[in-house]
């Protein structure tokens, strides 16, 4: 009998133990929180840095270029015909 009770104390002492060792529902969400926070971050970077890398490309340097010749061009015209 009381090595029965030795090994169910044993037991519950062990069953405290690794419930002990887990992490509570709020520190798991706290960790939650932090991982989307740095993926947040981090997109926010990657979005930063393509959109800078697509603004000075040379295909949308020249689309400005373009543009711009073709608004002086349209200006150009509209003071011919109005003088």
């Amino acid at each position: 009998m009381k090595l029965y009770l030795a090994v169910a104390v044993l037991m519950l002492a062990f069953v405290a133990y690794t419930e002990a060792q887990e992490e509570t529902i709020e520190q798991k969400l706290a960790a939650f929180q932090d991982r989307l926070n740095e993926m947040g971050k981090t997109l926010a970077e990657k979005a930063k840095t393509t959109f800078e890398q697509v603004h000075t490309s040379e295909l949308a340097v020249n689309a400005q270029n373009w543009f711009r010749e073709q608004y002086e061009n349209l200006k150009a015209k509209v003071g011919e015909i109005g003088q």
